[in-house]
């Protein structure tokens, strides 16, 4: 299992974690943002194929920023998965 960090920009959240391994996510991890939030995405998305976290998250706005803590790990699982 790789685990992978993504500083983020513009977004509460100061930095996401998450792991891959055959192509699924682990182990995600927000510092920061909305507990809420990020703690319901956590549990929701575990175990989930990191593609489909792409497809579903990516784009997602929060409150007109042009990006979103889901949106970011989205963008990070992409770029993990584009490393492979």
């Amino acid at each position: 299992m790789k685990t992978y960090t993504v500083n983020t920009n513009g977004i509460c959240a100061m930095q996401i974690s998450f792991s891959l391994e055959k192509g699924n996510i682990y182990n995600i991890k927000f510092l920061g943002g909305c507990p809420g939030n990020t703690s319901a995405l956590s549990k929701i998305l575990e175990g989930t194929s990191a593609q489909r976290v792409v497809d579903l998250l990516k784009g997602n706005d929060c409150d007109g920023k042009g990006t979103s803590c889901a949106d970011q790990l989205a963008r990070g699982v992409e770029k993990a998965l584009l490393e492979k």
